[in-house]
């Protein structure tokens, strides 16, 4: 016998299942609003799968995956676009993360300026989009004295240092005088003063060729660096993310060599024995703090010899607290061995010992120590600084010196080091004969897109020993030798070729502004990363968001690495121009390889050129 429904009932029914749907249609929109927000990033355990290409096995390996169609699902066909107010995001150094995570930095110790990345969980998963306007920028070298202001649109530091000739607004461009804080009447002129307390050869602050690496703390706008380049020395200028947030933007506007970065408690990314002068003018750090760490710090990256020029008023100041400061600064640096070679008007010039002699008349018990034998000089990722003093090792005290020869000489010969990383000389010639191959190939393919001039910042994601910025030196064009965390050691012969580069680890973001380089080169970056379980969506839209428009990658890796990263270019809008060949087999291929250049376009109508 069939039963009439209650209408009651059925009315209760309908309100249940509607109140259901409105329930679940919110879980939604919260689940795709978290998606796709910036910094909200899901993390690759939420579903099982793993970031990398898309698998569901961790550590999966990429080639046996990508060539497996079952589990190779499509491809995203967008990847949506930030909002306008990320349109100057660095990932790891930004400070709104730092509150949302209430992570607690020593501000004293300026922890806060060092790189604190998002979790998996939290990162965003946008491109990021030039501001409004956003023009092609100015070519080198023009661009070293002028850039568009609508690319930077901050114009606070030419008024906060309008005295000073850092920079000066004129009407759509921003101009550059070559001022700095200690240089008002430019950088050129201060060159010549420092070549001449030196007593260099035709007050040549190069000497030879045998300054050639700088290290320049507190960079400010890098006019200092910027005028290096007509002497043939390449400045890493530093400068961290603080109240004069754009510094470092505007040094990589203007074309010239600069990274972020702050003395804090962490070593630089550097090497031990990597530059021959460090510069700090005014640069509004407190020398004396912890025992003289930051002291320590740049003890370890100078070479035997190395000379430190400090323009500050403690050098020349009569005041009470100013003879303070130099008395205990001018007693640490004795105790560290290090002597004052001149001292004219606002600058002092110290230069470290040539061996380690002077370190073994201390008086026992004196500070600094030196650091153990078990401590190594050249680790330098996440690694705390060391109140100690890096002795040299045997064969440099032996030599009393670094055993380099003068530039340009030193970009190609073999350095002593090599013998450290177990290389020998004639698998560095072959790298560099290798690479110079290479690079011929790269431009044969590119010749008919690369306008003159358009390629100057260029980064080299795995730069190995430096042979691929080495094939570069007969460009006008500086690069950013990156070597990964597994390779590190190799760094230092990059720097000892008279190259400059930083250590990083490909599973982050780099600490750079977007739209910062025109050229990415990325050997086997993609096959690392995917050893370590990391994403290569990541990684391609981390590469985007520092690629310049009009700006060019060139990816070298597996064919199953290429043909994934290939589904990526439309939705990238890096199909401005794109070229893919097999290149030929050589003794750095451990596998086959495919080569695949794409030129970024220029995007949306908000986008022009000059």
């Amino acid at each position: 016998m069939r039963h009439r429904s209650d209408p009651s009932s059925t009315t209760s029914l309908v309100k249940y299942v509607l109140v259901g749907l409105i329930v679940l249609l919110g879980l939604a929109c919260l689940y795709c609003g978290s998606y796709f927000a910036p910094g909200s990033r899901r993390s690759d355990d939420e579903d099982g799968t793993d970031a990398v290409f898309g698998g569901f096995i961790p550590n999966f390996d990429p080639e046996d995956f990508l060539e497996d169609p079952e589990h190779n699902p499509e491809v995203p066909k967008s990847i949506p676009i930030c909002d306008l107010r990320f349109s100057e995001l660095i990932p790891c150094l930004d400070r709104n993360l730092i509150y949302q995570l209430k992570l607690k930095p020593n501000l004293v110790l300026m922890e806060h300026y060092e790189r604190h990345c998002p979790p998996p969980e939290r990162r965003y998963n946008c491109l990021i989009p030039p501001p409004i306007g956003y023009k092609i920028p100015i070519r080198w070298p023009a661009s070293r004295d002028e850039v568009w202001k609508a690319n930077i649109p901050h114009t606070h530091l030419a008024q906060e240092k309008s005295d000073q000739n850092w920079m000066v607004v004129n009407g759509e461009k921003i101009n550059f005088p070559g001022g700095g804080t200690h240089f008002h009447d430019g950088a050129d002129k201060y060159i010549i003063a420092l070549a001449k307390m030196l007593k260099s050869p035709g007050d040549k602050l190069y000497n030879g060729g045998n300054i050639r690496n700088v290290l320049d703390v507190g960079c400010g706008v890098a006019s200092f660096g910027a005028y290096l380049l007509s002497h043939s020395i390449i400045a890493m200028s530093l400068a961290p993310n603080d109240v004069h947030e754009n510094q470092i933007q505007f040094a990589l506007e203007r074309g010239v060599p600069a990274t972020l970065g702050v003395l804090a408690t962490k070593r630089l990314p550097y090497p031990s024995r990597s530059f021959e002068l460090a510069h700090c003018s005014r640069c509004r750090i407190d020398w004396l703090q912890r025992d003289g760490i930051l002291l320590l710090e740049l003890d370890r990256l100078l070479r035997p010899g190395g000379y430190f020029v400090y323009s500050s008023p403690e050098a020349y100041a009569q005041d009470p607290e100013n003879r303070r400061i130099w008395n205990a600064m001018s007693n640490l640096l004795r105790r560290m061995c290090w002597k004052v070679v001149a001292k004219h008007d606002q600058t002092v010039i110290w230069a470290k010992p040539l061996t380690n002699s002077c370190y073994s008349k201390r008086e026992p018990g004196t500070l600094p120590r030196l650091c153990s034998s078990e401590d190594e000089p050249d680790a330098t990722w996440n690694v705390p600084m060391k109140a100690c003093i890096s002795p040299y090792s045997a064969k440099m005290h032996k030599e009393k010196g670094s055993g380099l020869v003068p530039w340009p000489q030193r970009l190609t010969a073999a350095p002593p080091r090599l013998e450290e990383i177990g290389v020998s000389t004639e698998e560095f010639q072959e790298d560099t004969s290798i690479w110079h191959f290479r690079v011929v190939e790269y431009w044969k393919q590119m010749k008919s897109v690369v306008q003159k001039d358009s390629i100057r910042n260029v980064m080299d994601m795995n730069s190995n020993l430096g042979g691929f910025a080495a094939a570069l030196s007969d460009k006008d064009v500086w690069v950013m030798n990156v070597a990964p965390v597994s390779t590190s050691a190799r760094l230092k012969i990059i720097y000892d070729r008279g190259l400059i580069g930083t250590v990083h680890d490909w599973c982050e973001a780099f600490s750079t502004y977007p739209r910062t380089y025109d050229l990415l080169h990325a050997w086997t970056v993609f096959s690392e990363i995917a050893e370590h379980g990391c994403g290569a969506e990541d990684l391609l839209i981390e590469m985007d968001r520092i690629l310049r428009p009009d700006g060019f990658v060139i990816i070298r890796d597996k064919p199953s690495v290429i043909n994934y990263i290939r589904k990526f270019l439309t939705t990238l809008s890096w199909d401005g121009w794109v070229s893919e060949v097999e290149p030929r087999i050589d003794a750095l291929a451990s596998t086959e390889e495919r080569v695949l250049i794409a030129r970024k376009k220029l995007g949306d109508e908000g986008i022009t050129t000059m």
